[in-house]
């Protein structure tokens, strides 16, 4: 099937998905994920091929874990679907109902977007949350997978589609382009007559590619350079745990943490500490000059680790000597993904939330936590780091659009 007739047919099954209930789309979810542990081995070996190959090639260890599934990630995409089926449907929420004094009632109505398309790379997962969110949310998808996941997100959406169609429901409201060519990515970007928006997933290369190639619009889901603020008043214990979980609990994701940033008052007592800890998974500490001089064992940042997203066991850590100096460095260098700050100042920490520019910005808590799961969304369809539409983990409501309504009884305009 070529591009445009996946779109066409995209297209056709919104006037069925605008208008399914609530209940029926609830059931279509359900089914999909039944459908998804009854497919679980077929996954798993599509998977093992993918991950095989990726190995083969020298794909670093963090990309591999984002492109590994397991039997437990399997279950949590499943549970992800159901989680989504238990949420409030946004589709057909007014936002306003206002009396005009000519008699017209003028008011918003909340509706889906239409045909969402994604771009994406090695994450089979988010096969399963975007056919979740956008399916719930009234929209039929069109999902363009990286090569790296091919064999995987077949699989997936294979049983996806069984889920749908044992539900009496319309397979093809999730489809998959599975033509690796270019030239196919970039006729899918330019398929404005059939697809209302278009959401790219990965790496800031691919994220570069689509705003700069797309004709349809985009909502940019930013790479992440996080950055934890350690401040003078900080908690040792709670710094270093939370440093820890934002840096090694998962690696390949783009809200761990890359960037460390220390206040000078602290950092001679801090940093051994700091060392201590992070040598339980060997990461590399690139540093400035000032804490390499603290400890020897750091490595000489360049100017170039201030604003990398290193998807490994490596952080950038820079001394400062205020929370404004610490706030600079960190808006000239960040990705506006998530930042935070341990700290037990009320002060700076309003400061902080105040005067740094990013789609969430924490205190006293690890930046792992800007997900839509963990936001109560179910799932997520990405991380917005634009400020247009939507920023933030992007869930149901922000896969809607509204239209207005007006009511009248034969007003014409004089």
């Amino acid at each position: 099937m070529t591009v445009h007739e996946i779109g066409k047919k995209a297209k056709e099954i919104t006037n069925i998905l605008g208008i399914l209930g609530s209940e029926k789309k609830n059931q279509g979810l359900r089914s999909a994920a039944e459908a998804l542990i009854s497919g679980a081995t077929e996954i798993l070996a599509a998977n093992q091929k993918d991950v095989e190959k990726a190995t083969k090639s020298g794909m670093n260890a963090g990309l591999i874990d984002r492109l590994e599934l397991t039997s437990d990630r399997i279950g949590a995409m499943a549970d992800g679907l159901l989680s989504v089926a238990a949420l409030e449907d946004p589709v057909g929420e007014f936002l306003s109902m206002k009396n005009r004094p000519n008699g017209l009632t003028i008011g918003q109505k909340r509706v889906p977007l239409g045909v969402v398309g994604i771009i994406y790379e090695a994450r089979p997962n988010v096969t399963a949350d975007a056919f979740g969110l956008c399916f719930k949310s009234g929209n039929a998808v069109i999902l363009k997978g990286g090569s790296d996941a091919l064999e995987s997100n077949i699989a997936i959406v294979k049983w996806l589609q069984i889920g749908l169609s044992d539900a009496g429901l319309p397979q093809d409201s999730i489809q998959l382009i599975t033509d690796t060519d270019r030239e196919v990515t970039k006729e899918f970007m330019r398929l404005r007559e059939y697809v209302d928006v278009l959401i790219p997933r990965g790496g800031a290369g691919l994220i570069k590619a689509v705003v700069d190639n797309s004709t349809i619009p985009v909502i940019e889901t930013g790479t992440g350079n996080c950055h934890v603020f350690v401040d003078e008043s900080a908690d040792f214990n709670m710094a270093l745990d939370i440093i820890f979980n934002a840096k090694t609990q998962r690696i390949g994701v783009c809200n761990s943490c890359e960037s460390l940033v220390i206040h000078r008052e602290i950092a001679p007592k801090f940093l051994p500490l700091l060392k201590e800890r992070l040598s339980l998974k060997s990461v590399e500490i690139r540093a400035d000059k000032e804490a390499c001089s603290l400890e020897p064992s750091f490595v000489p940042a360049t100017e170039e680790d201030w604003g990398k997203e290193y998807l490994d066991y490596i952080l950038s850590l820079k001394i400062v000597g205020s929370i404004d100096e610490a706030i600079n460095h960190i808006n000239q260098y960040s990705t506006r993904h998530s930042e935070a700050i341990i700290t037990s100042d009320y002060g700076n920490s309003q400061k902080f939330l105040n005067e740094v520019d990013a789609a969430a910005v924490y205190i006293n808590a690890s930046t792992r936590f800007t997900d839509g799961y963990e936001f109560g969304f179910g799932a997520e369809i990405g991380i917005s780091t634009q400020k247009l539409h939507a920023r933030g983990p992007m869930g149901l409501k922000e896969l809607t659009t509204t239209k207005y309504i007006i009511y009248g009884n034969g007003q014409v305009r004089p």
